[in-house]
């Protein structure tokens, strides 16, 4: 599943244990929170600074982590979003909260813990 899921987003299986970040979504099917995941934001997440800085990876959570990716505790809930850096889990955001509040918890949780600085778009005033 995870060569298929690899294939599927344009990521080789080599790639998925790439040293750079990416973010690992975890779901199930029925699950309504990743349907509207994928409806609010999936289209538009490759096409963002984010997206770009750390490409999605799909993971089912009835079969485990993707190889050559090694989650730090268990998942429970979905969607879960997992930032994996060489393989390994740097942090997480359970749960799905809303378009409105998915982007700033994503940009922190990348700025929190990789060296992404987010472009906020706002003009340096100087006098």
């Amino acid at each position: 599943m995870a060569f298929a899921t690899a294939f599927l987003l344009g990521v080789s299986s080599a790639g998925i244990a790439a040293s750079d970040p990416n973010l690992v979504i975890v779901d199930q099917p029925g699950c309504v929170y990743c349907e509207r995941w994928d409806a609010e934001i999936a289209p538009a997440y490759p096409k963002t600074a984010e997206g770009q800085y750390a490409p999605l990876i799909r993971a089912d959570l009835r079969e485990g982590p993707p190889d050559g990716i090694t989650y730090a505790r268990r998942v429970v809930f979905t969607p879960t979003f997992i930032l994996v850096e060489d393989g390994q889990e740097l942090a997480r955001l359970e749960g799905y909260p809303g378009e409105d509040f998915f982007w700033p918890l994503l940009t922190k949780l990348l700025s929190d813990h990789t060296d992404y600085t987010a472009d906020t778009g706002a003009e340096t005033v100087q006098n």
